[in-house]
């Protein structure tokens, strides 16, 4: 069995800088492996409005406020930006934070930020043929980078768990994996994820597992159920500033399993 790993996703809404701040380095210094933001351009939760920040604007804050955890934004929505764009941005962050970034990507979803900002919305199957297109660009992309990547190449993340479409991209171009539980579900997409490796003759243990633990997520009962599964790094999801006790329950978790 892997190491286990944890992360806290602190979400940029409703918050002020100072305060998001704060939590960042607060939550690096529990000892968390990774600290991730998302990409959206109004509150997920709660009152559609209010205070928010932009997602890589402010990862670049986070790579200068920590020192130690991988960073990211957990993820990318593909459709906001031209993938050339997105990879120099991702080497941009990654040589400010010393090769620390782990560059998180997924189709979108959140209409809202497509209409206000004046973005196509499209289909779901729209933004996903547009996210296998735009996947070998970033990998092309990179290699001609310069300066190159820190970490070359930059890790890639996929987030979703659409098993006919994302799973197989997954599989293709992806370094790390993101769903969803509960562990029951999230347990038959990696199956999935597996099944996609062994039909493109991909190692699957070259893929990481991760699972983002929502609030309905026990930390005293879902965690051994997800790595009975498969998950390596576990990623709390959580307003800034988080519950730092379940941010130190979650790290226990991992040291006693990892000990």
């Amino acid at each position: 069995m892997g190491k286990m790993k944890v992360g806290v996703q602190l979400h940029p809404q409703r918050v002020s800088y100072a305060t998001y701040a704060e939590a960042v380095k607060a939550t690096e210094a529990l000892g968390v492996d990774t600290i991730w933001n998302w990409d959206h351009f109004f509150p997920l939760y709660g009152d559609g409005e209010g205070e928010h920040f932009e997602g890589w604007t402010l990862l670049t804050a986070i790579a200068m406020l920590t020192s130690r955890a991988e960073i990211g934004t957990l993820v990318t929505c593909n459709s906001y930006r031209n993938p050339a764009l997105l990879t120099q941005m991702a080497n941009t962050v990654d040589h400010i934070s010393g090769g620390r970034l782990i560059l998180g990507i997924g189709a979108g979803w959140f209409e809202k930020d497509y209409v206000d900002f004046g973005y196509e919305f499209g289909t779901a199957a729209s933004r996903l043929r547009d996210l296998g297109e735009a996947l070998p660009i970033i990998k092309e992309r990179m290699s001609k980078e310069l300066p190159p990547p820190v970490r070359n190449r930059i890790p890639i993340m996929i987030g979703g768990g659409g098993e006919k479409v994302t799973l197989k991209l997954t599989a293709m171009h992806a370094d790390l994996w993101n769903g969803f539980g509960p562990p029951e579900t999230w347990a038959r997409k990696n199956r999935v994820l597996d099944n996609w490796c062994a039909e493109l003759g991909r190692d699957p243990s070259t893929i990481t597992r991760t699972v983002s633990l929502t609030r309905e997520d026990d930390i005293d009962d879902s965690l051994d159920a997800y790595a009975e599964a498969g998950c390596r790094h576990f990623i709390l999801m959580s307003a800034a500033p988080p519950n730092y006790g379940r941010v130190e329950a979650l790290l226990a978790w991992r040291d006693q399993t990892n000990a």
